[in-house]
């Protein structure tokens, strides 16, 4: 198969004005801002939130981001993009095809970000297997050259003023995409923070 011609690729999903209010690109970000730098993102440090780093066990690489902010949780994963084209659309297709085969209830709808979907996603809790529901919004974001991945739980899949603060700190984030080549798709690679030295 060939590679899609601009006019049949893909087209990136994207806010109108993220190049100004994020998800930024490195080119783009504040130089100044005292970033935490987690290799393929960087995150604006506030008031009240919690940074947990996602590891895989056999192979102990960094696979996401965890936030913990506003009463909510939000995941994040940059994944590599091609220049033209975007791969949310084709994303959202995927995660509604999982939560199907789950089980779950999936709905598009345009968010604040654009093209979102709402998830009730079934979750098995303790020895007995009793069964929940889970909501949890996709979100996504196609830069330049990268494609970014949120996975909102908690106060923010229904609360308005939570989910607000959680989409201001998506839109904070910068994807470091660097310059060596990579497949479209691939994980852009996370790293642990260096630690801050001491004065």
């Amino acid at each position: 198969m060939t590679d899609p011609t601009p006019a049949d690729a893909p087209r990136k999903d994207a806010p109108d004005d993220r190049a100004v209010a994020g998800p930024f690109d490195e080119s783009e970000a504040n130089p100044v801002r005292p970033y935490i730098d987690l290799g393929g993102i960087k995150i604006l440090p506030r008031e009240g939130l919690n940074l947990r780093l996602e590891v895989e066990e056999q192979t102990k690489r960094i696979v996401a981001v965890g936030l913990d902010y506003a009463g909510s949780t939000l995941q994040v994963q940059p994944f590599a993009a091609p220049r033209t084209a975007g791969l949310w659309a084709e994303t959202r297709e995927q995660i509604r095809g999982q939560i199907r085969q789950q089980g779950g209830r999936v709905e598009e709808r345009e968010g604040p970000l654009g093209p979102e979907l709402l998830a009730e996603v079934p979750v098995v809790a303790g020895p007995e297997g009793t069964a929940g529901k889970r909501l949890a919004r996709f979100v996504g974001v196609d830069g330049p050259r990268w494609f970014l991945r949120g996975v909102i739980g908690g106060a923010a899949t229904s609360d308005v003023e939570a989910a607000a603060a959680v989409e201001d700190l998506f839109r904070s984030i910068v994807v470091v995409r660097g310059g060596s080549p990579m497949p479209p798709r691939d994980l852009i690679p996370l790293r642990m923070p260096a630690t801050p030295g001491v004065a």
